[in-house]
């Protein structure tokens, strides 16, 4: 049987010793963690690890020995190295050492107990395997499923098998807490043997973090108790709160910022990476909403979009009006019907003359209303977007309304010959068993059907000419409108912290592992150097998204091709789809 024993590259400089670690029985692998230094009092290492046992939850134990020959070493030593398998007993029992003045190894399993099958050896072959202990400690493993297809092919090793690797390594922390400065009972050997990492500024942020931490929850938690009022669950106020993108917005941050600062600490890695992707898209939501501020409030870049607001809107009703004049002639050389063309026309015309009297009425306040809507931009660029949909929203109210009124009379007629085409069949729609049974008509019906359905049909290229022409408009301001709503989500839902960790620290986020092979000789241990794969940045963005907010509609191209031709209202904002004929 072949044993894999994973060594770390920081301890293969260190001298003789015991080898502490814990063994996987099922992945037929020992885990070296640590090396114990003579001289050392039996049971001090077993009080030691004890204490470890306790703190991690891990089978640490004494694997066997470990013995670094360099410099020329006394003859009883060997003898001594194997006598301790009596005092430390475990099964099997590694040997590895370090040949003077070689870069060869020399690996040893022995069985304590007889061979269970005659003629069976006593001794496994060793396969040695190197490992950045301090970048396993660092690193998490993901799940094999999150892996592309095109790294199927290469030499990595299961992450299945590797759990078990990882998890040894990460839960051990509190064995690597001493170093040789330690004026402990036993020396040890690892990642930090020459100096446990530490920062005064780390230290000093996890003091503050907990007095800082509950100050915020208190006012996050005001603030939400103010939200939650029954004044904000009436009707104009509560439509207005689920409708527009400003208020969305804001109840999202709300919640990002009480789970960021909430007095409870993570239960896993993963809702860490969480907090830490919503903190750090916070704070760069903050100081690009700043550097926005300051770029609006700087050559009165306010007072020139104020200005030129009412003449963009007046030119655009001005065109508006050129159009509807167009479609009240005889568009492209189409003939329309005269009297449902002049109807409709002029009732559009007199909608834009009510909008150009709104627009002049409010125009000596628009500056002071994009002053504070300037200002809001402190509470982060996503926020400031978000009043800047609801704007646009407000500005193309008109638009908004032509695009209904023509969608409405389009769609009535559609479903108006299609039901009188279901009675020239003798079929009619079953409203209670939604489908079409078979229906027998009189003569009145079908005479009554046949009018209406030719009084439709020549009525039908006049209104869905109207409803071409707003529906176009209507996708134009929706198309600027999901460009904002882009801007947001990304802000919102990118994982900044994990896309940062991968690109200066790619194995923090580990896909799994490959092996370089650094000896292969005959007579020699196979020795192999396990090498971290990072993530790919597509995976990363995908496993570490955080939710996005808003309550935007969701269409696929068929579902929104399919409401445009039968003239199916698209609205704003989510809406319950209900079938109808």
């Amino acid at each position: 049987m072949v044993l894999k024993a994973f060594f770390p590259t920081c301890c293969a400089s260190a001298d003789s010793g015991l080898l502490v670690g814990r063994w996987v029985p099922e992945q037929s692998s020992a885990v070296v963690l640590a090396v114990v230094h003579f001289p050392f009092i039996p049971i001090q290492v077993k009080e030691l690890l004890a204490q470890v046992q306790q703190a991690s939850r891990v089978g640490v134990a004494v694997l066997g020995t470990w013995c670094h020959c360099q410099q020329k070493p006394e003859e009883s030593l060997g003898r001594f190295l194997e006598g301790l398998g009596a005092v430390f007993p475990h099964d099997p029992w590694l040997q590895l050492c370090r040949e003077r003045g070689s870069k060869f190894w020399s690996c040893k399993a022995t069985h304590r107990q007889g061979p269970a099958a005659p003629g069976a050896a006593s001794e496994d072959q060793v396969m040695l395997i190197f490992y950045d202990q301090r970048k396993v400690l660092l690193s998490r493993l993901h799940p094999l499923a999150a892996l592309p297809d095109h790294q199927a092919g290469e030499a990595s090793a299961s992450t299945g098998g590797l759990a078990a690797i990882f998890d040894t390594v990460a839960r051990s922390e509190s064995l690597f807490r001493s170093d040789r400065f330690d004026e402990g009972p036993v020396r040890l050997s690892h990642w930090q043997s020459e100096g446990v990492e530490a920062s005064i500024l780390v230290e000093l942020a996890k003091r503050a973090s907990g007095p800082v931490c509950l100050l915020l929850a208190c006012l996050l938690s005001l603030v939400s108790a103010a939200s939650a009022c029954r004044v904000f669950k009436l009707w104009p106020l509560s439509f207005l709160g689920s409708k527009l993108s400003t208020c969305q917005q804001l109840r999202h941050r709300l919640q990002q910022l009480t789970l960021i600062f909430s007095t409870q600490k993570a239960t896993d890695p993963a809702e860490l990476m969480r907090k830490a992707n919503m903190l750090v898209s916070v704070l760069l939501d903050v100081a690009l909403g700043l550097v926005l501020l300051s770029w609006l409030h700087r050559k009165n870049r306010l007072g020139q979009l104020a200005d030129a607001l009412v003449p963009v809107a007046d030119h655009v009703a001005e065109q508006l009006q050129h159009l509807l004049q167009w479609l009240m002639g005889a568009p492209a050389g189409l003939k329309m019907n005269r009297a449902l063309d002049q109807v409709l026309g002029r009732f559009f015309l007199y909608h834009i003359h009510l909008w150009i009297s709104y627009i002049h009425l409010m125009s000596p306040f628009i500056e002071h209303i994009l002053w504070h809507v300037g200002l809001s931009a402190c509470l982060g660029l996503t926020v400031a977007l978000s009043i800047l949909w609801d704007i646009i929203a407000l500005l193309t109210f008109h638009i908004y309304c032509f695009y209904v009124y023509g969608a409405r009379l389009y769609c009535l007629k559609v479903y108006g010959l299609s039901s009188l085409w279901r009675l020239f069949r003798g079929k009619k729609w079953n409203v209670l068993r939604q489908r079409v049974d078979s229906c027998s008509y009189d003569l009145d019906q079908l005479l009554i059907g046949t009018l209406l359905f030719t009084i439709l049909v020549f009525l039908l290229p006049t209104t869905a000419l109207y409803y071409l022409v707003f529906t176009l408009l209507r996708l134009l301001v929706v198309a600027v409108q999901g460009l904002i709503h882009l801007l947001v989500d990304m802000v919102n839902s990118l994982p900044l912290y994990s896309l940062g960790l991968r690109l200066c620290r790619p194995y923090r986020l580990a896909a799994g592992v490959k092996f370089r092979i650094l000896e292969h000789q005959a007579g020699r241990p196979l020795r192999l150097l396990m090498q971290i794969n990072p993530l790919p940045y597509g995976r990363v963005v995908h496993t570490y998204r955080l939710p996005s907010c808003g309550c935007h509609p969701k269409h696929s191209w068929g579902s929104l091709c399919r409401k445009l031709f039968l003239g199916e209202l698209i609205y704003p904002w989510r809406q319950r789809e209900d079938k109808q004929d």
